[in-house]
């Protein structure tokens, strides 16, 4: 096995991959290192492959293509299974993250760390990158209580056998942490890391990064119920068919209690009361829910299929 695997998602990203390649081979050989470059093309439309095919001579390059743009966590998936590095360390293909972060970050992951992730602290991003980004990790910091400021930062270090535990798909990049945790690796910490203005093109951002919220609540909803379904459906079923139940037995004792207690005429049918309608309603949810319990569990028990992604061309790949 070798030292490092650095994966690189990447969409349009033509002008800066020979520069950010040379400095991270730079970098690797200046510190001995063995490594290789696994870079991700996410479907770009500019001339990106032929120059990752130009770099694959002179460099240790592992790509994959997609055959159209799936985004930045089906990027890093695909990347992350094709890792053979003992620490794992993503960045991004914009030169923005300086790849003279990486020994530090694999110094970490050596020292015990399962997931370093990358703070940066004094940004050169817009505000409509910043704001977002804000809010999301604040809110990531409150449902998640992992103490980190920037959740979202490309640059992250990783022990690989996290990796190889993660499946992500949507927009879930953004909470890799959150997810890693869930995995029961919980060594999780930061590093400030420079982040530099973007010297070629422009951001690729776009209003995706507004799904976030859905997917921090995606995440940690399965993170707690996906091996375990019958814990949330049939706690909810039960629940509502008892009290369905007690309404009708309600029901029931109140005529009782008209007819031979009382012996009163003044009486509705059973049929007559609304609250029989809401009971029998109550009854038959809770059934239903618990039957979604246990069609959920036995999915988990079957579920052995992973998310794949076309991949139209390979370099460096068995």
């Amino acid at each position: 096995m070798i030292d490092l695997s650095i994966v690189i998602p990447l969409f349009n990203e033509d002008e800066s991959l020979p520069e950010l390649i040379e400095w991270i081979s730079r970098v690797n050989r200046s510190h001995g290192f063995s490594y290789e470059i696994v870079l991700v093309d996410d479907g770009s439309t500019d001339s990106s492959w032929q120059v990752i095919q130009a770099l694959s001579k002179t460099h240790p390059i592992k790509a994959l293509r997609f055959g159209q743009n799936n985004g930045k966590s089906a990027a890093l998936n695909t990347g992350f299974r094709n890792t053979s590095g003992e620490v794992v360390i993503t960045m991004d293909a914009d030169l923005q993250d300086s790849p003279d972060e990486i020994p530090e970050l694999y110094n970490m992951i050596k020292s015990g760390q399962h997931l370093v992730s990358g703070w940066k602290k004094k940004r050169h991003d817009p505000i409509s990158k910043t704001l977002p980004s804000k809010f999301f990790n604040r809110l990531t910091r409150i449902i998640s209580d992992i103490k980190l400021h920037d959740f979202n930062c490309g640059l992250k270090a990783y022990d690989s056998r996290l990796v190889k535990t993660l499946e992500i798909y949507g927009e879930q990049h953004r909470y890799i942490p959150v997810i890693a945790k869930r995995n029961g690796f919980g060594k999780i910490t930061e590093k400030v890391v420079e982040h530099r203005a973007r010297k070629y093109g422009k951001t690729k951002f776009g209003l995706e990064r507004m799904y976030g919220l859905l997917d921090l609540l995606s995440i940690t909803f399965v993170g707690k119920y996906k091996k375990k379904p019958m814990h949330f459906f049939g706690s909810l079923g039960t629940l509502s068919f008892l009290l369905g139940f007690l309404m009708v037995l309600w029901i029931v004792w109140e005529k009782i209690h008209a007819i031979y207690i009382l012996h009163s005429s003044d009486y509705r049918d059973v049929v007559d009361q609304p609250l029989f309608f809401l009971a029998i309603a109550a009854i038959i949810i809770g059934v239903q829910l618990f039957l979604a319990g246990f069609i959920g569990e036995m999915m988990v028990m079957n579920n052995t299929r992973k998310s794949d992604y076309i991949v139209e061309e390979t370099i460096g790949l068995d």
